[in-house]
């Protein structure tokens, strides 16, 4: 992870993951999160509340994990690095772009659940798990564009 380029946000899946492949038979997914921020308005004697909404993107085994794992409303900690994504508006509206999350860890939230973790178990021979793949969260390279 790049130094100076890290996040961490608590927030709740605001969309379930959408699942993919590359051409190369890597997954890739994406899901919304929202991060709800509440603080005491002294003027107004009242709570007020800002929601911040983000795009993550995970790869390889971990977006595999992330889908059979956690779902549309779940608590979870994502760690990783923004990324600024720019493509062309397909309606002429010029030049588009918004910054994600590329996930480097996803894991859930435990302050108001439980879970119960299980390993994946690794084929022989090295990297990927029983489903294929080889993964390890890292974006793909620059030729292959996921969304």
């Amino acid at each position: 992870m790049a130094a100076g380029n890290t996040i961490t946000v608590v927030g709740n899946i605001t969309r379930d993951l959408e699942l993919r492949f590359t051409a190369s038979g890597k997954a890739v997914g994406s899901f919304g999160l929202a991060y709800n921020h509440r603080r005491f308005n002294k003027q107004t004697n009242d709570w007020d509340e800002d929601t911040s909404f983000f795009d993550v993107t995970v790869w390889g085994d971990m977006a595999e994990n992330v889908a059979e794992s956690v779902s549309k409303g779940t608590r979870v900690l994502v760690e990783g690095r923004l990324e600024q994504q720019t493509w062309e508006d397909k309606q002429g509206g010029g030049n588009r772009s918004k910054v994600v999350i590329i996930a480097d860890e996803v894991a859930p939230s435990l302050r108001w659940a439980t879970c119960t973790v299980s390993r994946v178990e690794k084929s022989g021979g090295g990297g990927g798990s029983q489903r294929g793949g080889g993964g390890g969260g890292r974006s793909a390279p620059n030729d292959e564009e996921p969304f």
